[in-house]
């Protein structure tokens, strides 16, 4: 499903009974490791973004102008490079809106900050943006609906550059007044995810590479933007990589140095009221930064994943305590629900995740 859709809680973990009267509750009962089941994607491109429309539509995205779709839960994939465009192009972010229908933002200085969307299952593809200013660098966007969406790119003179649309993409603009930035700050192309989306306008943008580690949010549709700063690491190639909501209130900031898989610096923070204030949580136990995350929509527990180049975690506690998945080298992550999750990378890795 779009990465901002809140479904039904689906119960898929059980919690032990305790019997008895006057006993106390008892903890979760133990929860076997997650399912994991990879996938043939049909290509050898490095994946770096996901977008589950829901457990059997998925789209991915990655280098090579490269795009791809399941219908059928991964069992088989259709992968292409959209055509016309050049083969440098990376394709950082996607979004799912349909079986049918999805945009691609391409990630890079000038011109190769591009906007798809195809409404024929990926058979066609129209450009919608291209950007036209040499010091800006597109790194996310994400949709509300059918009609409205936003793009965030890198600071440009001081100002971090806000993209609308509210009409899918036909036109884009800028809203009347950008928010303040650091000088180089800006968001992480590294997922598709330090930008996100939730019903009624809200939105939320992680940042780094500046003195502090931003989360911007905003009610009104991306017209208009706060930010807050929180306790995640930033500096030169440092900072907020990904964040996720799933709610208006309760949200994960991920982030790390992206420019060394080595240390072991991935961080996530918490926020319990909508962004306002963050504070520092459990971090996976693999090295380097973490690259995605993404809340499982459905689980009964508060249940997130983690992934980066050396591995993915999970956990059911609201981001307090990690559990390995594996370490596998992952760019980003997306769910549909408890059953049905993606993790992209490398070599055209796709795996499906279940069992939350």
């Amino acid at each position: 499903m779009p990465r901002h859709q809140l479904p039904p809680v689906i119960a898929l973990t059980t919690w032990a009974i305790v019997a008895g009267c006057g006993a106390s509750p008892a903890p979760p009962a133990p929860v076997a490791s997650p399912v994991r089941l990879e996938q043939t994607s049909g290509t050898r491109a490095l994946l770096q973004a996901v977008s589950p429309v829901n457990e059997r539509v998925v789209w991915v995205s990655g280098h090579s102008a490269t795009w791809g779709r399941t219908v059928d839960g991964g069992t088989t994939w259709e992968t292409g490079r959209v055509p016309g465009a050049d083969t440098s192009l990376q394709f950082r972010d996607v979004y799912g809106m349909s079986a049918t229908t999805a945009y691609l933002l391409s990630a890079g200085n000038g011109p190769a900050s591009r906007i798809y969307r195809t409404t024929d299952g990926g058979r066609s593809w129209t450009l919608q943006f291209t950007n036209t200013d040499p010091a800006a660098f597109y790194d996310c966007m994400d949709f509300w609906d059918a009609k409205r969406g936003v793009a965030v790119s890198d600071a440009v003179a001081g100002k971090l550059v806000i993209l609308r649309t509210e009409d899918g993409g036909t036109t884009w603009r800028h809203p009347a007044a950008m928010p303040d930035a650091y000088e180089g700050e800006g968001g992480f192309a590294a997922s598709g995810t330090c930008l996100v989306t939730l019903p009624g306008g809200h939105a939320w943008i992680g940042t780094g590479n500046g003195p502090r580690a931003r989360v911007l949010r905003s009610a009104d549709f991306g017209e208009t933007w706060v930010a807050d700063t929180t306790p995640v690491p930033s500096g030169s190639a440092i900072g907020i990589t990904s964040v996720a909501f799933r709610d208006l209130r309760n949200g994960l900031a991920f982030g790390g140095n992206v420019g060394d898989n080595n240390a072991h610096t991935a961080v996530v923070a918490v926020t319990r009221d909508g962004g306002a204030t963050w504070s520092l949580t459990g971090r996976p136990a693999f090295t380097g930064a973490i690259f995605g995350g993404a809340w499982v929509p459905g689980a009964r527990t508060p249940t997130a994943v983690a992934v980066g180049p050396h591995g993915a975690a999970w956990s059911r506690d609201g981001g307090a305590s990690w559990t390995a998945i594996d370490s596998t080298a992952y760019w980003a992550v997306g769910f549909a629900s408890p059953r049905a999750g993606w993790a992209v990378g490398p070599r055209g890795r796709i795996v499906r995740l279940g069992g939350f």
